[in-house]
């Protein structure tokens, strides 16, 4: 491990190792660039960056959709004390609504990006009434288009450690996002504790298909490996949502010891797997495969296990941490190569300042949870009550932390600062957890955030998307995630106000789940009618009450009786009427698995998540290579309409 107080540094003490990291683009796809290379590009790209007027101590938005040229663009900007802020291009107008809202914040960002993505940028501004703010970003935007050379190097900053490295803003589509200030010498006290505890060295060989706007993808599993001089390997996130099986391939092929996914990941690829066999791959080298950035499901992480044993891969590999972006990412990791442990709770007896239940493993009423290790170095970590006073072993409270490693705020956003630190210095999380015989685990949350695919979403982010359907006001519509009993991951599901029959229920559920999947790209599992939506004295929802009543089976007879009703909504099933229908039909029915589907039905109303939509994006492309761009699907989202829109593009 190079000594180093700074990325600058880190950057060129690495310069003349033999190391570097390996692009995987597609199954035989594969860019390897040299730790000199690297070095090189970025002053390159600096140069250009400082012509256009960036200068230290500016915000530069990085908004790309490949790995190669983010990593690129985010030295470039480190090296010249120009400040990162990395943005999810994504496919919705929820990723377009963010940046414009991240762009206002910052004031006057710099931003690296496609001249495409940046167009459809400018036109949903226009569209929705920001075209100033995309015009002031179009006049300081450095287009990837434009790079025809590298060869001449920019002016280097020296950095001190207390600079700012980077900023990651949090999720945020209809509120303000906030942006976790990261130092220099906070993402070094990340490295080294996390280093000092898994042991990271040269000879590690390490694989992610995390995007790197998230902490795990851009600290995790490139600046962590890099301070290591680990042998890195990325592969796009599309790449591993549109074939998840490649990532277990590539791990084989290359010999990785260390890959990460959340459970999102994991119930992706054994979906997809199904009953094929896994003689053929080798995963014998992998030690670690971190599993976090969502609620872990020990169920999950076993099922995983035991259809990759015949792989040979290792059941101590397994390794639960927890972490978040506030912390630089690791706050506690359990010991390397030891067995999962977990403990079965009562869920009844999960509030804060209880001492935790233990129940045998089945119990009726039992949460089965999992040690996450503990405080890593230069990080610490403390249970408190809800006046922030410390609480006692095996009593379930607030968990909060501090150490070198702990952000000292958000970006110019004094009343977040205020709600996130207790008076005596420690960082709220907004988890509850608990701490067993010395062991973290983690129980629930204080603040409401909703996991779905890996991804953190705020309820009321959601709630204010649906509020915008005729006849639902503030309060009428509550958003939550949801995992039923027997489930591996959270569902979102919609709960609405709703005093009349489930007939005239059903149109205003559709148009929810509609108006939700277009906006987000995200699957309401289930839209439920509520008579009552309870609150507290003071106004305040309790999504909890609504989500046990759910899980408890309190809505199941409304919900049998809306499916029927729903099923029974439509107009006469219509067939394709020429063969581009056909074809566009049976790639729809292939991914919507045997779920009612005419050729006038809206995607969106039939619940196209995200990955609904790639794969029939990647099925699409391979009958009709080139033709239809993702976002297209957006634009004409039944099979009908895509197919005219496909017949005038295939005749010019």
């Amino acid at each position: 491990m190079p000594i180093a107080t700074t990325l600058t540094e880190l950057l060129e003490a690495n310069r003349a190792f033999p190391g570097g990291i390996t692009y995987l683009e597609g199954e035989h796809d594969a860019r390897p660039v040299s730790f000199e290379e690297l070095h090189e590009r970025a002053l390159g790209i600096l140069y250009h960056l400082q012509r256009l007027g960036a200068r230290r101590g500016d915000k530069l938005i990085l908004f790309l959709g490949s790995n190669e040229q983010f990593i690129d663009a985010f030295w470039a900007a480190v090296v010249g004390g120009i400040i990162p802020v990395p943005v999810a291009p994504g496919i919705s107008d929820e990723h377009r609504q963010k940046l414009l809202r991240i762009a206002r914040r910052l004031g006057e960002p710099f931003i690296y990006t496609e001249r495409r993505a940046l167009e459809r940028v400018a036109a949903f501004a226009t569209e929705t009434g920001q075209g100033e703010t995309a015009e002031r970003l179009r006049a300081r935007a450095f287009m990837v288009d434009d790079l025809a050379d590298v060869a001449r190097a920019g002016k280097v900053h020296a950095a001190r450690p207390e600079d700012v490295a980077f900023i990651q803003f949090s999720s945020g589509s209809t509120s303000e996002p906030k942006g976790v200030v990261l130092t220099h010498a906070n993402i070094l006290a990340n490295a080294r504790g996390a280093t000092e505890v898994s042991g990271f060295n040269e000879r590690d060989v390490s694989l992610s298909w995390m995007p790197l706007t998230h902490d795990m993808g851009l600290i995790g599993f490139h600046l962590v490996m890099f301070l290591n001089r680990v042998r890195a390997h990325l592969m796009p996130t599309e790449l591993f949502i549109r074939r998840p099986l490649l990532w277990l391939e590539f791990a084989s092929r290359i010999r990785a010891t260390i890959l990460s996914s959340p459970n999102f990941g994991y119930k992706h690829c054994l979906k997809v797997l199904g009953e094929r066999s896994v003689d053929a791959l080798d995963l014998s080298s992998v030690r670690l495969i971190f599993n976090g950035a969502e609620p872990i499901s020990v169920e999950l992480c076993n099922q995983f296990l035991d259809r990759m044993a015949p792989a040979r891969l290792s059941r101590t590999a397994m390794y639960p941490v927890y972490g978040l972006a506030e912390a630089s990412l690791a706050v506690s990791f359990p010991p390397p190569g030891a067995p999962m442990r977990t403990l079965v709770a009562d869920r009844h007896h999960l509030a804060v300042g209880e001492p935790i239940q233990r129940l045998e493993a089945g119990a009726r009423d039992g949460i089965e949870l999992v040690s996450e290790g503990k405080a890593i170095p230069y990080c610490s970590v403390r249970i408190a009550d809800d006046t922030d006073r410390p609480l006692p072993q095996e009593h379930v409270g607030h968990l909060q932390i501090r150490g070198a490693n702990v952000t000292q705020g958000y970006y110019e956003n004094p009343a977040a600062n205020a709600e996130a630190f207790t008076a005596d210095g420690w960082l709220r999380t907004g988890d509850l957890a608990v701490v067993h015989q010395g062991d973290l685990y983690v129980t629930g949350r204080a603040k409401e955030i909703i996991f779905v695919n890996g991804q953190n979403y705020y309820p009321h982010d959601l709630e204010s998307i649906v509020q915008r359907i005729e006849g639902l006001e503030l309060g009428k519509v509550v958003a939550s995630g949801v995992r039923p009993s027997g489930e591996d991951v959270e569902q979102l599901v919609l709960f609405v106000l709703h005093r009349g029959d489930l007939e005239s229920f059903v149109p205003l559920a559709i148009a929810a789940a509609r108006l939700l999947n277009e906006q987000t790209g995200l699957e309401v599992a289930a839209a439920v009618p509520v008579k009552r939506i309870p609150k507290t004295t003071s106004g305040k929802i309790q999504r909890h009450l609504l989500e046990e009543n759910y899980v408890n089976g309190d809505f199941a007879a409304e919900l049998t009786r809306l499916a029927a009703l729903r099923a029974a909504h439509g107009a006469p099933l219509v067939g394709a009427r020429n063969a581009i229908e056909a074809k566009l039909k049976a790639i729809c029915d292939a991914a919507f698995g045997g779920k009612r589907l005419d050729v006038n039905d809206n995607l969106f109303e039939l619940g196209a998540s995200s990955l609904k939509l790639i794969e029939i994006h990647e099925r699409i492309d391979r009958e009709y290579p080139g033709k239809i761009d993702l976002t297209e699907l957006f634009d004409y989202p039944t099979i009908a309409e895509l197919a005219r829109h496909l017949e005038g593009k295939l005749a010019a």
